[in-house]
C-alpha cells in the first residue's frame, strides 16, 4: 500500500514514460493517456488486489482490470511495467516492429496483463459484464474496474451493457468514465452532446459516484467508497472530471493533442513539467 505522495510520484513518473513512449515511436495518443495517470497509478498502487508476479488470463481470485479506450495504450503499459508485471525495459519497443507493446493492446502477443484486445470502442463493458458474471458463478468475490472514454458512449453497445448489467444485478463491477470534455474531432459537446450523465446512469439503474481525477486522494477515496459500495445489487459507475493533457500546460485542455504525438523540442518542455521520481527507462 502507498501513502499519496508515493501515488503521487509514481503518476509523475508514468507521465514521463508515456511522453517518451510516444515520442519514440513519433504516434500515440498522449492526451488522454495523462488525464487519466493518477487514476490508474491509484487502481493498480492502491485499490486493486492483483498478483504481477504470477500472472493468469482468467484471474481467479485476483481483481480484474479492462481497458475499454484502448487507445490509452501507452498509460497502461508504464502501470503494469512499474507495478512489474514485465521489465520496464520492454516501454522502449512501444509500437515498434514485432513490439508486445502495439499501439492497442492486444492478447495474441502474451503481455503479462492484457486479458482483452483494445481499440474499437464501446466493446470493454461487455467482456467486462461477462468477467464479472464468470466470478459470481464461480463464487470469487473479487471486483471487475474497466476504463471508459466520455466520447465511447457515442457507441450503442455501451448502452445496452449498462442495461444489461444493471437488468441482471452485475453488482461486482466498478467502471469509470474519463469525463473530459474532448475527443479525437473536437469537444465532445459539439460532436455529439453526452446530456445529464450522472442522471442518464441513474436512470439505467447505476450506482453513481463523482470525483477530481486529477487529484490523487479523491481519486482513491472514490475508489475505496466504490470498493464498499459493491455486492449489493447495483453496479457502479464513477464520473472522473478529467483534464486531456494533465501535467503538461501546452497540452492541456484541447482536443488536439488526443492523437499527435510530441517533437523532440515539445518533449524535452513537457519533461521538464514532469518530475523524474523513479528513474526514466
Amino acid at each position: 500500500m502507498k501513502n499519496i505522495t508515493e501515488l503521487e510520484n509514481i503518476a509523475s513518473q508514468v507521465r514521463r514514460d508515456v511522453l517518451r513512449m510516444i515520442h519514440g515511436a513519433s504516434s500515440g495518443h498522449p492526451g488522454g493517456a495523462l488525464g487519466c495517470a493518477d487514476f490508474l497509478v491509484a487502481l493498480y498502487f492502491d485499490t486493486m488486489k492483483h498478483n504481477p508476479h504470477k500472472f493468469e488470463m482468467n484471474g481467479t481470485d485476483e481483481d480484474l482490470f479492462f481497458l475499454s479506450n484502448g487507445h490509452l495504450s501507452a498509460l497502461w503499459y508504464s502501470v503494469l511495467a512499474r507495478a512489474e508485471y514485465f521489465n520496464i525495459a520492454e516501454l522502449a519497443t512501444f509500437r515498434k516492429i514485432n513490439s508486445r507493446l502495439q499501439g492497442h493492446p492486444a492478447i495474441a502477443e502474451h503481455l503479462e496483463g492484457i486479458r482483452m484486445a483494445a481499440g474499437s470502442l464501446g466493446q470493454g463493458l461487455s467482456v467486462a459484464i461477462g468477467a464479472a458474471l464468470a466470478k459470481k458463478l464461480n463464487n470469487d468475490k473479487k471486483l471487475v474496474f474497466t476504463l471508459h472514454g466520455d466520447g465511447e458512449l457515442q457507441e450503442g453497445q455501451i448502452w445496452e451493457a449498462l442495461m444489461f448489467a444493471a437488468g441482471k444485478k452485475v453488482d461486482n463491477l466498478i467502471s469509470t468514465i474519463d469525463y473530459n470534455g474532448q475527443q479525437i474531432d473536437g469537444p465532445t459537446d459539439q460532436v455529439l452532446p453526452l446530456g445529464d450523465l450522472k442522471q442518464k446512469f441513474i436512470a439505467f439503474g447505476w450506482e453513481v459516484l463523482e470525483t477530481n481525477g486529477a487529484k490523487m486522494q479523491e481519486i482513491v477515496d472514490t475508489l475505496n467508497k466504490a470498493k464498499l459500495m459493491a455486492h449489493n445489487s447495483k453496479p457502479i459507475v464513477i464520473i472522473m472530471k478529467t483534464i486531456m493533457g494533465q501535467g503538461v500546460d501546452f497540452m492541456m485542455h484541447t482536443h488536439k493533442w488526443h492523437g499527435k504525438a510530441p517533437n523532440d523540442e515539445q518533449l524535452k518542455k513537457a519533461l521538464a513539467q514532469l518530475n523524474e521520481t523513479l528513474g526514466d527507462y
